[in-house]
């Protein structure tokens, strides 16, 4: 019974996008390991800004210096 958990910053992750999340990773796990996919969970938890924290600093302090996650 595979289980995968994803964790995040909580910025706006939209449903649509928690859903690809779980299709892709349930597929890869099928794909790559021959699981079934109906045993195979995905947990996506999302952390307050202010509680994670990257080389020294909240990821909160970080965004207010406009230092982000996006794909350059």
């Amino acid at each position: 019974m595979p289980y995968v958990k994803i964790e995040l910053t909580r910025e706006g992750v939209t449903r649509g996008q928690k859903q690809q999340l779980i299709i892709g990773i349930t597929n890869l796990i099928t794909e790559v390991l021959n699981k079934d996919p109906h045993l195979t969970h995905v947990v996506i938890q999302e952390i307050e800004l202010d509680d994670w924290g990257y080389a020294g600093e909240q990821v909160s302090v970080l965004r207010e210096k406009g230092i982000t996650a996006d794909k350059k």
